[in-house]
């Protein structure tokens, strides 16, 4: 039967309101609208619904059945439609996030903070992951969305870039390296490198880099935490190339870091599943992950990365 929510909706009016007037005042329709309406639902039903008379409406057998049956599913699909819109505008509930470490470390934390002093009725989830991890549990709707290094081109995800942040190097203050104000990438040819293993999104970034500019390096160690590369280093086991959100440097340490020429950067990027709309709520918490990263570049600006502190 081709009937519609609206004839149904008229329909229900005129049987609780008992005429065609007092219907029209209600739900600003003419008469000759709503009976039309009436009309239409009647030859689909292949039953009249209502008796006419030119002082009242009544309902028939028929139509009594129908509105008992129909007026509480409109009741509740109106609450229903309701609640979506409500869900479709409130920012509460879960929000959950990945980010590899690094970010979990340095830049999480202030966002984390943020968001609860802005959205107090949301609670962020935080997945502490290596790069690919972090993309696998975006793919598989784990986490509302996730913070990465620069993945590349991917057919299944969006993603938008929040930090351009620079590799820095890392060494003893004892090392040649030291007392220079800054390095060239090519003045590293030879060197021992204790670097991140390729679960870190930064390490592809690196040897990209170091073969761009032809270096020849060996690497001693790959480790998988980022926090591991300082006592590696400070231990006098090798020196290292690491992003400049690991900043800063531990307290008390005997360890260094200097620009590297020409500079090279990693993107950080927000990243979800394609064609997936974020909730209110995880676009609450997105829009903050962005504030805070772009915080931290003005910061930067003012006050420069301190590199020549140790």
């Amino acid at each position: 039967m081709n009937y519609s929510l609206k004839q149904l909706k008229v329909f229900i009016a005129v049987a609780r309101y008992g005429s065609f007037s007092r219907t029209g005042e209600v739900i600003g329709l003419g008469q000759s609208a709503i009976s039309h309406s009436i009309k239409e639902l009647e030859s689909e039903m292949g039953v009249r619904l209502l008796d006419r008379t030119t002082r009242e409406v009544a309902l028939t057998d028929a139509g009594r059945r129908l509105a008992n049956r129909v007026e509480p599913l409109l009741d509740e699909l109106h609450a229903m439609l309701l609640d979506t819109r409500s869900f479709g505008t409130e920012q509460n509930g879960r929000v959950r996030i990945a980010s590899s470490q690094t970010i979990s470390a340095h830049l999480m934390p202030q966002c984390i903070a943020s968001g609860g002093d802005l959205f107090p009725d949301i609670q962020i989830l935080l997945r502490d992951q290596s790069q690919q991890l972090v993309l696998n549990s975006v793919r598989n709707a784990e986490v509302d969305f996730g913070i990465v290094i620069d993945p590349g081109y991917s057919t299944d995800l969006d993603t938008e870039v929040i930090l351009h942040e620079p590799f820095l190097l890392l060494c003893r203050e004892d090392n040649p390296f030291a007392q220079m104000s800054s390095v060239p990438w090519t003045a590293l040819n030879e060197a021992r490198l204790v670097l991140q293993d390729y679960s870190s999104g930064s390490r592809q970034l690196i040897d990209k880099a170091l073969e761009e500019f032809s270096v020849k390096t060996q690497v001693i160690q790959e480790i998988g935490h980022p926090a591991t590369l300082f006592p590696m280093v400070e231990a006098g086991i090798g020196i290292s190339i690491f992003p400049a959100l690991a900043l800063p440097l531990p307290s008390g340490s005997q360890l260094v870091i200097r620009p590297l020429l020409p500079e090279v950067n990693r993107a950080l990027m927000l990243v979800k599943r394609k064609n997936r709309s974020l909730t209110p709520a995880a676009l609450a918490i997105w829009q903050v992950v962005k504030q805070q990263a772009q915080a931290l570049t003005d910061k930067r600006e003012r006050v420069g990365l301190n590199v020549h502190s140790t």
